[in-house]
C-alpha cells in the first residue's frame, strides 16, 4: 500500500490503518515525517484534553467514564493512554488499556497506548504526532491521560486544550508541596473519591492555594469538581466544565493563541531534532570521546570541549555549502 492510499483510508477512520499510521510515526523513520505532513491539512479539528495528576488518582476511571460520556453524545473519542516506559522492551506496560476495556470494543473510540521513552514531562515527543494521526482520523476529542509523576507533567500543558489535574482527598498533605509544578497547569481541578474521609480538607486546601494565586482581570479561575469517577458521580459536571474553558478560550480568541504557541516550541523541538541528528555523528562522538579523560583530569572545561565540537559542526556545515 501506498503513502496516498494510506492517507486515505485514514480519513475514512479505518481503525487498523490509523493505528499501522501510529506505528509508523512511533518508529520515526522517513515515512512518518512524509506522512505526518499530508495529514497535517485534516487537524485542527479535534478538542485535545489532558488528564493528569498523581498515581492512584483514578485518572483512567475518569478517562473511561468521559469517553462513555461523550460516545452517548454521538462523539468519536480517541483516548492516548501514556504510560511509563518498560524497562525490558521499552514499550508501554499497557496498564491502563486493561482499565479500559469495557469500551475498547465500542466502533466511535480508538485507544492507544504509549510509552513516555523516557521523557521528564510524562509525554512522548510522538504523542503529540500520534494526536495529530487521530485528528486527521475526525475524532472529536483526543483524551491524553499521562503518567502522573508530579511536577514534571507540565507537557500536558503544551499539548492539551484544556488540563485537568485529578486529586483525591488523600493528595491534601501534599498540594502544598505540588503547587509550584502540577498545580500551576490546572485548567480546572478534579476531586476525585471525594466520598472518603478528608475530601473537605483537600477542597479547602486547593481553594485556599486558588484564593492566594495572582488573576489578571477576566483571567480564567480554575474551578473544582468532586466526584467518584467508579460509580460515575460527576462525569456530567467535569464535561459541562471542559465545555465551559472551551467556550471561554474561544470566547477571548485564546484557542487560536494557544495552538499557535504549542506549535511555535514543536517547531523548535522539531528542528532541535534535526540539529541533533547531524550533529551527533560518528566522528563527533569519537571527539567526545576522546576528549573526557582530559575532561576529568582537569586540563580542559567541558564547555571548552562543547565549544570544540559545536565549532567543528559548524565548519563542517559551511564546508558542505
Amino acid at each position: 500500500m501506498n503513502q496516498n492510499q494510506l492517507v486515505e483510508k485514514i480519513f475514512n477512520n479505518e481503525k487498523r490503518f490509523v493505528s499501522r499510521a501510529i506505528s509508523i510515526v512511533e518508529s520515526n523513520n522517513s515515512n512518518s515525517t512524509e506522512l505526518l505532513k499530508e495529514l497535517h491539512k485534516k487537524t485542527g479539528n479535534a478538542y485535545r484534553i489532558g488528564i493528569t495528576g498523581p498515581p492512584g488518582a483514578g485518572k483512567s476511571t475518569l478517562t473511561n467514564q468521559l469517553a462513555k460520556f461523550y460516545r452517548k453524545n454521538n462523539f468519536k473519542v480517541a483516548i492516548i493512554a501514556v504510560d511509563p516506559t518498560s524497562p525490558f522492551t521499552g514499550g508501554a506496560l499497557l496498564g491502563d488499556r486493561v482499565r479500559m476495556t469495557d469500551i475498547g470494543n465500542d466502533e466511535g473510540v480508538f485507544i492507544r497506548s504509549m510509552a513516555t521513552r523516557g521523557s521528564l514531562g510524562g509525554l512522548s515527543k510522538k504523542t503529540i504526532d500520534a494526536a495529530d494521526v487521530l485528528d486527521a482520523a475526525g475524532y472529536d476529542y483526543i483524551i491524553f491521560e499521562t503518567v502522573g509523576v508530579g511536577q514534571s507533567e507540565l507537557d500536558i500543558a503544551k499539548t492539551a486544550d484544556t488540563t485537568i489535574v485529578v486529586l483525591v482527598p488523600e493528595s491534601g498533605d501534599s498540594i502544598q508541596a505540588m503547587k509550584a509544578g502540577l498545580m500551576e497547569i490546572a485548567d480546572f481541578f478534579v476531586l476525585n473519591k471525594s466520598d472518603r474521609p478528608g475530601s473537605d480538607s483537600a477542597l479547602t486546601a486547593l481553594k485556599t492555594i486558588l484564593m492566594l494565586k495572582d488573576h489578571e482581570v477576566n483571567d480564567w479561575l480554575p474551578n473544582i469538581i468532586k466526584c467518584i469517577a467508579s460509580e460515575n458521580v460527576g462525569t456530567k459536571e467535569i464535561k459541562e466544565e471542559i465545555d465551559r474553558h472551551r467556550n471561554y478560550l474561544v470566547s477571548n480568541n485564546l484557542l487560536k493563541e494557544k495552538r499557535e504557541e504549542n506549535y511555535k516550541l514543536r517547531i523548535k523541538e522539531i528542528v532541535e531534532t534535526f540539529i541533533q541528528g547531524e550533529l551527533w555523528v560518528k566522528e563527533r562522538e569519537n571527539l567526545l570521546k576522546e576528549s573526557l579523560k582530559n575532561v576529568l583530569e582537569g586540563t580542559i572545561s567541558p564547555y571548552q570541549v562543547a565549544e570544540n565540537l559545536y565549532k567543528n559542526f559548524k565548519n563542517k556545515a559551511e564546508a558542505g555549502k
